[in-house]
């Protein structure tokens, strides 16, 4: 068995946040490695059957808000589920984790996902805006350099291979986790995920 998990997020994704910090605790207790895979959905939808958030059906929009409340109550977690800053566009933020896992390594990567995703979801921050990443930067101790790095084109195309990776392991929403080619798609199935790390 591979000891590195894929996961496979978009830094906008109230879903990825909700799940975030217990599949940190999971890969801690089974002592697994991370590849911190930011994906572009608007690439992966048409080509999965998906659709972007305002262009669901009503009742659709209705019922997420409801399953966004009664998830947070019942795993006890602190959220604005209509923050001020959404929708919001997850590029910056992504190529920044992207520049991150690069430079620094997949632990501080994973460090700043979950403060971007706090900081949309928690603090109603703008994270498409360069004023809070670099805030950001600071917050989780990484270096300001990394900003600029995040605008490289290398770091473009290994965003883009993110994407083309999560299109090719069949991806089609966030978060997806995949563990020896096993896809677990979304943050109520961290108890399989769990078990597949024999973490009980």
């Amino acid at each position: 068995m591979s000891r590195t998990v894929d996961y496979y997020f978009a830094t906008q994704s109230p879903w990825a946040f909700l799940g975030h910090d217990r599949f940190v605790q999971l890969l801690r207790a089974g002592r697994r490695e991370v590849n911190v895979l930011p994906v572009d959905f608007g690439r992966v939808f048409p080509v999965s059957g998906g659709l972007p958030l305002p262009k669901r059906a009503p009742q659709r929009q209705a019922y997420r808000l409801v399953e966004l409340r009664r998830f947070a109550d019942h795993l006890g977690v602190a959220m604005n589920i209509q923050p001020k800053h959404f929708p919001v566009d997850g590029t910056p933020s992504s190529l920044l984790i992207t520049a991150v896992a690069q430079h620094d390594g997949m632990s501080a990567a994973l460090r700043l996902a979950g403060a971007v995703l706090a900081a949309c979801w928690r603090e109603e921050r703008d994270i498409a805006n360069e004023g809070t990443l670099a805030e950001l930067l600071d917050e989780t101790d990484l270096p300001a350099e990394r900003l600029g790095q995040s605008r490289q084109a290398d770091t473009q195309a290994r965003y883009a291979a993110h994407t083309q990776a999560a299109i090719d392991a069949g991806v089609f929403g966030a978060p997806t986790y995949v563990i020896d080619g096993e896809p677990f798609w979304g943050q109520d199935r961290l108890d399989f995920v769990a078990r597949k790390l024999g973490v009980f």
